[in-house]
């Protein structure tokens, strides 16, 4: 028993054990999400061409929501609920605001062009973007800085370098373990949410 105790690795050891160990798991995660994301982006915005390609300039005519509510309903019952008609409105007007398919950023989620896609300004929401990669803004300090009209700001500001300091002062950037629960994410590959994590998140706001 002695032998055992001497032995045993302190708290301190322990303790840096975990957090390599921990460390590995959270790349692992951040990296799973991002092949994921990458690929769930791309998906959307070849679906997005389709139906624009199927349904033309106006989807909202009678054939065009004809063939929406046809592919939906089948989309639906094979994959689940991600593919509503609203859904891939969002989808045809994603090939639609960001045309070329090579210049889409694996940085930004789903979420991202979703806030993105708000913004009808083509130069300002270059600006978003490229902002939004280079700083690794969350999807939320992306949408508080759509809300608080940034670009605009930053145009009519004569200390740019104080207008652009204000994203120090957000939220940090959340951890991948809480990322890779991303609704979105779970509906693309047709899982099952975390009904108990939702509730806390609903009950915080």
């Amino acid at each position: 028993m002695d032998e055992l105790i001497k032995n045993a690795p302190s708290a301190p050891q322990s303790e840096d054990t975990y957090r390599s160990i921990r460390g590995y798991v959270i790349e692992a995660q951040r990296q799973v999400y991002t092949a994921v994301n990458a690929a769930m982006v791309t998906a959307y915005w070849n679906i997005g061409k389709a139906i624009y390609e199927s349904c033309g300039e106006n989807d909202r005519a009678a054939y065009g929501k004809q063939v929406l509510k046809y592919i939906s309903e089948r989309l639906t019952a094979e994959f689940g609920k991600g593919f509503n008609i609203r859904n891939l409105r969002y989808m045809r007007q994603f090939y639609l605001t960001f045309s070329n398919v090579n210049a889409l950023r694996s940085e930004l989620s789903w979420t991202h062009y979703r806030c993105l896609m708000k913004v009808n300004d083509a130069k300002a929401r270059a600006f978003y973007l490229e902002e939004c990669v280079k700083a690794g803004w969350s999807s939320r300090q992306l949408e508080r800085q759509i809300n608080t009209l940034f670009y605009q700001r930053i145009l009519a500001s004569r200390d740019k370098e104080s207008v652009a300091a204000e994203i120090q002062t957000t939220e940090p950037k959340p951890e991948y373990e809480q990322i890779i629960k991303d609704p979105y994410v779970l509906e693309f590959l047709n899982l099952p949410a975390n009904e108990h994590f939702y509730e806390s998140s609903l009950e915080q706001a």
